[in-house]
């Protein structure tokens, strides 16, 4: 059965806004939480991006659900050896109740050391490598590794994971899917497309969870809905890979401008129609999503939540 979680913006909101929002969640009846690990926001507008790490710890301490990072980038500005080290104590933290995400990242992030921003079949060799390193991290043992991309020297984590610490990896398109099936514990993508589920499934992704999420903006004002979402997340309209591509806010509200309301409009469960949110959510489950996780667009927080709690998750999980 389909699990709902919230999803955790750290580009949209300050660290104690991201601990009001996991405990309103939690009292909502969402089971899981999902948090993006960026180091810039998309564009001025968001205007915020806290370590996610330390808000990891936090939410430990807050909440009682599961937190699974969508998605970080264990290959450039972080080495995995010490993304391996975050990510332990994360799932320590959490009783076990912890799943890293991982991708090939941005250049929004991974660009701020200045090094050269590599193409999709480097970052996904990196990658490939970085999971290897990491996993073997987690044992416990001593780990020494020279390999194309990563030297770890003598390493051991003297906190490692209780138990399992499952790995899933994003990908948006038919190769990426097929490295998520033969590497991953799980595979994490934003579109409900059944297409890529399969493609997943069949590159070596059978019985491994698949996870998802989709952003809306709740409000009893359409318009104004809109127009919120069209002011703080036009990026997710941008097509192809600019979003891999572009490496500052700036870029991004340049191109932000080829994002028209109408766009937004059309593309963006907006307003209070119940019927729609449980539409949208649920193409997820149609596709073969295990894990969905839904983040409201917007400071109108608490009348997102009383919906779904009200409305829209009973009719999700009848």
């Amino acid at each position: 059965m389909t699990e709902y979680g919230y999803f955790l913006s750290c580009e949209e909101f300050t660290p104690a806004e991201l601990i009001d929002q996991a405990r309103r969640a939690q009292r909502a009846g969402f089971t899981r939480l999902a948090i993006s690990d960026h180091f810039h926001p998309w564009n001025d507008a968001q205007g915020n991006s806290p370590f996610v790490w330390s808000v990891i710890g936090a939410l430990s301490q807050a909440v009682d659900l599961p937190v699974t990072t969508l998605v970080t980038c264990p290959t450039v500005r972080l080495h995995p050896a010490v993304t391996a080290q975050a990510a332990a104590t994360s799932s320590v933290l959490l009783g076990g109740r912890f799943a890293l995400g991982v991708g090939t990242g941005e250049a929004l992030n991974e660009h701020i050391h200045g090094d050269r921003w590599p193409s999709f079949d480097d970052r996904a060799a990196m990658l490939e490598e970085a999971v290897e390193v990491m996993r073997a991290l987690f044992t416990g043992r001593q780990v020494s590794h020279r390999g194309r991309h990563y030297t770890v020297d003598n390493a051991r984590l003297y906190t490692p994971p209780d138990g399992p610490l499952p790995v899933y990896v994003s990908g948006f398109g038919p190769n990426a899917a097929e490295l998520a099936g033969r590497i991953g514990d799980g595979f994490v993508t934003m579109t409900p497309d059944a297409d890529l589920v399969a493609a997943f499934r069949e590159g070596g992704g059978a019985g491994k969870p698949v996870t998802g999420g989709v952003k809306v903006c709740w409000s009893s004002n359409r318009d104004k809905a809109v127009d919120t979402v069209h002011r703080l997340w036009p990026t997710e309209l941008l097509p192809g890979e600019l979003a891999q591509l572009l490496p500052t806010p700036a870029h991004f509200e340049q191109a932000s401008e080829l994002v028209t309301r109408d766009m937004v409009d059309e593309a963006v469960t907006c307003g209070d129609d119940a019927q729609q949110h449980i539409d949208t959510v649920r193409a997820y489950a149609r596709a073969g999503f295990d894990e969905v996780y839904v983040g409201q667009i917007g400071p109108d927080q608490e009348v997102f939540f009383d919906a779904y709690r009200e409305l829209v998750l009973p009719a999700l999980r009848s």
